[in-house]
C-alpha cells in the first residue's frame, strides 16, 4: 500500500490486510482491516505505532520510503496490543537510536512481550506532558480501558490532528470504499463496548480541543463532519439505541422457533413497524447481531431448549451482550419446548442480569409447533413492542 500524505509533515505508513479472515481470531473481516501508523517529520522525527507482524514487509518500506537516510528519533507507543505493537522490537533493532514514548504501564507491558531492554531509551509520559517536534507538538492524554489499561492517545497542536489509537475505527482496508458507520458500529460494540464510561470520559478531554483530523489505528482518517463520528461515539458510550428498531434473534433447532420468528416480523410490519431485522443466531455473524441488538431500541430473544438449558447459539448471543455491558434495552421472550421449556426462565435470568432492561411480559411459550393460541398471543406482543 502507499504511504498517505495527512499533513504537510504527516504521513500515513500503515497496511491493509486483505487476506485475514478473523479479527484478533472471532471477527469476521471479509473486506479486511487497515493497521494504521503514522509519522511526524519535524527538526525530529516522531514515528506514531507499528504494525501487525503480518503487515511488517509493507511497514518497513513505507518507512524507508518517507524517511529516507534519515533516522527516527522517537516511536510514539499509544497501545500494546499486538496488532499495533508486534514490531516495535525490529523497529528500534532497525532505528538504534530513536526513543520508545510511552506511559508506566506502556513500559509494563513491553516488557512482558519483547526481550529488548529498552531502559535507556524509554520516555515515560503521563497526562498533560508534551513532546516538542519543532513546529508540531504532541500533548498525551490518558485514555485508560479504551479498551486496555495503558492506552493513551495524542494531540498534535500545529495541524490539529487527534491520534485516537482504537477509538474512531473501524473493519475493513483502506482500498475497501464501503460505508463507514455500520463497520465502525461493529468494531466499537464488540471490540470497546464495555467500556462506555471510559469513551464519556475520552470524549470530555476531546471536547477541549481543536480537532480538524481524527487518525485511529484502524480505518480511514476522517476530516470533514468530525461532529458525526463524535456524536455517534457519545451515542454508542451511553448505551443509548442510535435508531428505533426491533431485532428479532432466534435459536431454532428444526424450525418451529424461526417460524415463530418469522411470524412475529410478519405482525409487526402488519402494524406499522417499518425497521425489523431476523437474524438466525445458528447461521448469522455474532458480531453483528451484538452490533444490531445495541442498534436498536428493542430486542426479541426467541430460543428453543436443549438439553433442559438454552440452545448455545442464544446461550453465546447473551454471554456477549452481557460481556458488551448491553442495558436501555426493552426485551421479549419467545420460548419453546417439547417436554420441559426452560428457555425463557433461563434467558430471563440473563436480561435481569444487565442494567435497566424493561422485560415485556407475558412471554409467549410454543409448546413444539405453532399454534393457532400462539399466532395470538405472538400478535398481542407486537402490541406490547410497538
Amino acid at each position: 500500500m502507499n504511504t498517505i500524505e495527512i499533513a504537510p509533515d504527516v504521513v500515513y505508513v500503515g497496511a491493509d490486510d486483505t487476506t485475514i479472515d478473523l479479527f484478533e481470531s472471532q471477527y469476521a473481516v471479509p473486506n479486511g482491516v487497515s493497521y494504521n501508523s503514522y509519522v511526524i517529520l519535524d527538526e525530529k522525527i516522531a514515528v506514531l505505532d507499528t504494525v501487525d507482524r503480518r503487515a511488517a514487509d509493507t511497514y518497513f518500506e513505507n518507512l524507508k520510503k518517507v524517511l529516507g537516510n534519515r533516522q527516527p528519533d522517537y516511536l510514539v507507543v499509544h497501545h500494546m496490543e499486538p496488532d499495533h505493537a508486534a514490531e516495535i522490537q525490529k523497529f528500534l533493532e532497525t532505528y538504534p537510536t530513536a526513543k520508545v514514548v510511552g506511559n508506566a504501564k506502556t513500559f509494563t507491558m513491553l516488557s512482558r512481550f519483547f526481550t529488548l531492554d529498552v531502559s535507556g531509551r524509554s520516555v515515560t509520559v503521563k497526562e498533560g506532558d508534551t513532546l516538542s517536534l519543532g513546529e508540531h507538538q504532541l500533548t498525551f492524554y490518558m485514555a485508560p480501558m479504551v479498551h486496555w489499561p495503558e492506552v493513551m492517545v495524542s494531540y498534535e497542536t500545529k495541524d490539529k490532528i487527534l491520534f485516537s489509537a482504537d477509538g474512531f475505527g473501524k473493519f475493513g482496508a483502506l482500498a475497501v470504499n464501503d460505508d463507514w458507520e455500520p463497520e465502525a458500529r461493529r468494531y466499537y460494540f464488540n471490540i470497546v463496548g464495555k467500556y462506555g464510561a471510559q469513551v464519556q470520559a475520552l470524549l470530555k478531554k476531546a471536547a477541549g480541543l481543536e480537532i480538524r483530523a481524527i487518525c485511529p489505528l484502524h480505518g480511514p482518517v476522517l476530516r470533514e463532519n468530525l461532529s458525526y463520528y463524535l456524536n455517534l461515539y457519545d451515542i454508542w458510550s451511553r448505551y443509548e439505541p442510535q435508531c428505533k428498531g426491533v431485532l428479532i434473534a432466534y435459536a431454532s433447532i428444526h424450525g418451529n422457533t424461526r417460524a415463530a420468528a418469522q411470524k412475529l416480523a410478519q405482525q409487526l410490519a402488519q402494524k406499522g413497524e417499518t425497521n425489523v431485522t431476523v437474524m438466525d443466531l445458528a447461521r448469522c455473524d455474532l458480531s453483528q447481531a451484538v452490533e444490531t441488538a445495541f442498534r436498536y431500541d428493542r430486542l426479541v430473544a426467541a430460543s428453543a431448549t436443549y438439553d433442559g438449558g438454552l440452545f448455545p447459539c442464544m446461550e453465546d448471543f447473551l454471554s456477549h451482550l452481557k460481556a458488551k455491558n448491553f442495558q436501555k434495552r426493552k426485551v421479549a421472550l419467545i420460548e419453546n419446548g417439547t417436554w420441559a421449556p426452560m428457555a425463557g426462565k433461563l434467558m430471563r435470568a440473563a436480561f435481569e442480569s444487565m442494567k435497566q432492561i424493561t422485560l415485556l411480559e407475558p412471554m409467549v411459550t410454543i409448546p413444539s409447533a405453532m399454534k393457532e393460541q400462539q399466532v395470538a398471543e405472538l400478535d398481542k406482543l407486537a402490541e406490547f413492542l410497538l
